[in-house]
């Protein structure tokens, strides 16, 4: 995966939140109301298709993430630990989040306050930080 497909995934969930945000604020009942409420679902597939396979698309570019998989010793080995570590907890944070997401898209409406509820999962909040850690350290 290059660095510019990472910044594409990152992106798509990046813009999703904040399609998130804007659309909680409307207070709409249903996803049938509305331009943004057409575009609700396309915002709730792109984020979770993002998540798949994330931690790998970070792993490759990852101080140390390719030293996790190739091997390594002394400090290589300490860096590969760090970063295994934090691709296992990204993975973590992507998987919930995907149930989530897709809990979401599976309803016959998505109202406003059900998206405002999703931006406030702690595992939302927990991917979108890992994402901005493992983001600067990778440099997107």
């Amino acid at each position: 995966m290059t660095l510019d497909d990472l910044k594409a995934r990152i992106n798509a969930i990046e813009e999703g939140y904040e399609f998130f945000l804007a659309y909680a604020a409307q207070g709409l009942a249903g996803d049938q109301a509305g331009k943004s409420g057409e575009q609700v679902r396309g915002y709730l597939r792109g984020f979770e298709e993002a998540l798949d396979g994330l931690a790998g698309a970070f792993r490759a570019h990852l101080p140390g993430g390719e030293a996790a998989t190739a091997g390594g010793d002394g400090a290589a080995n300490e860096a590969a630990a760090a970063a295994e570590a934090a691709l296992e907890v990204l993975h973590r944070d992507a998987e919930a989040s995907r149930a989530l997401l897709r809990l979401v898209a599976a309803q016959g409406a998505v109202s406003s306050q059900l998206i405002d509820n999703l931006n406030a999962s702690i595992h939302i909040r927990a991917l979108l930080t890992d994402v901005f850690v493992l983001g600067e350290l990778v440099g997107v």
